[in-house]
């Protein structure tokens, strides 16, 4: 049973997968590698939830079978309908395996787009119940034959269903829509890319989510390759349904400020708030010698163009016992406080600071061995106050700011108990609450 922070249960997770709250349960799956603590064949992990806090692991849903997806079951996404789950998939073979490690391509994949049913959620027929919906693009002008990827699976206001797939045409990263009346026949419509050539979105774009917000439109996707790595970005923009157009601008904000991010997955929960999970990238394996989790459920709002990404209401609800030191937590725990310019607080390593109205974190001390990695990471200037939320597990910290104005999340190693160097007095903490 994992708390709070959904780990692999063995060997390597990373993107989040069919994300969705189906007959009064949360389900949550992933890529998994059960194998080892490393990239391999993809298969579909499997955790359920009654409270987005506690979550326990099942059978994996998804493995190879076919041989369009003989190399792997990638990301993809969950829908219900007439009472089924139906879940979308990229599959994806190799057109050269390594001989020394047939996980891995010498060369490229091809990708198809598959889908599969589920009568109740939890049983899979991987053999006989897979369906092609999408075949590998085969028009360079379209699309990436060998990176297209990641259907996002949607229901219009205007009854039709809408798949968003991830691709790029001459290494510009653009996306592909697609729309159906039964989920099961798919027809090709249009895509959407950035025009403004003095923005760097990287060279495919992965894993995108479009959905709306009290009618707001909001796309989220991770760029491959950008100037600051690969990325999760998330921007306003209205889906027009009949024409299946989207405007890509040039103003976009990080899903996540800490750069550790990437792969969001989008749903709703059983009070229909959007709610966003996201796969926190580990250079290191853990002490368990497990590789990856997910960060907390976050609950997205839009303000003012702004997107808020906030800590789910039944995650704060788990901290609400009172402690004086870390060592009380029995395990994970929240520290809230008030940083103003020129304060700082160290958390077992992990600085949070604020400096020119941004709000920083440095784990320079608590991420050893890698130097490449950019240990300095900032907000753009804060306009709502001084708080902060900062929960604190064994090798991942997230700070909220301001109730979810930006949120910087990293992964950590060798956490000390310590909390220091901090010149306010508004500081509380929060252990998990008793069983």
């Amino acid at each position: 049973m994992d708390t709070i922070h959904l780990k692999s249960p063995h060997g390597w997770i990373n993107d989040p997968n069919g994300f969705i709250y189906y007959n009064g349960k949360y389900h949550l799956f992933y890529q998994y590698f059960p194998y080892a603590p490393q990239w391999g064949r993809m298969h579909w992990g499997h955790a359920v939830s009654d409270d987005l806090t506690n979550w326990k692991h099942l059978e994996i849903a998804l493995f190879p079978t076919k041989e369009s997806d003989a190399d792997g079951c990638f990301s993809g996404s969950a829908i219900e309908k007439d009472g089924k789950l139906i879940i979308f998939y990229t599959g994806v073979k190799y057109d050269k395996p390594n001989p020394e490690n047939i996980n891995v391509s010498l060369n490229t994949l091809i990708p198809t787009q598959l889908m599969i049913t589920s009568n109740d959620g939890f049983t899979f027929n991987n053999f006989t119940g897979k369906k092609t919906i999408i075949p590998a693009i085969k028009d360079p002008a379209i699309g990436s034959m060998s990176d297209t990827r990641d259907p996002k699976v949607w229901q219009g206001k205007n009854g039709y269903f809408y798949i968003v797939l991830g691709t790029n045409v001459n290494k510009k990263g653009r996306l592909l829509f697609y729309r159906s009346k039964d989920l099961f026949k798919w027809e090709y419509m249009n895509f959407a890319e950035c025009k403004d050539s003095t923005v760097d979105y990287g060279d495919n774009w992965e894993c995108p989510n479009y959905f709306e917000v009290d009618g707001t439109g909001v796309l989220i996707f991770s760029p491959e390759r950008t100037k600051n790595g690969s990325q999760a970005l998330c921007m306003v923009s209205q889906f027009d349904e009949e024409k299946c157009s989207l405007e890509i601008g040039s103003n976009f904000q990080y899903v996540d400020y800490g750069l550790d991010l990437y792969a969001p997955q989008v749903t709703t929960d059983k009070n229909k708030n959007t709610i966003v999970i996201a796969w926190l990238r580990m250079p290191d394996v853990m002490a368990d010698n497990t590789i990856g989790m997910m960060c907390i459920p976050r609950v997205c709002e839009v303000k003012n163009n702004h997107i808020y990404f906030r800590p789910h209401p039944y995650i704060r609800e788990k901290f609400k016992r009172t402690i004086k030191s870390p060592n009380e937590s029995d395990g994970a725990y929240l520290l809230c406080a008030c940083i103003k310019n020129g304060e700082r607080i160290i958390v077992g390593g992990y600085i949070i600071g604020r400096e020119n109205n941004s709000v920083y974190t440095d784990r320079t001390n608590v991420i050893h061995n890698h130097t490449e990695l950019q240990n300095h990471h900032n907000t753009p200037s804060v306009k709502n106050g001084n708080d902060v939320e900062i929960y604190v597990d064994t090798n991942i910290i997230e700070v909220y700011v301001n109730d979810g104005e930006y949120v910087l999340t990293n992964a950590v190693y060798d956490l000390t108990e310590e909390i220091k160097n901090f010149t306010s007095s508004t500081i509380h903490l929060y252990g998990l609450n008793n069983k």
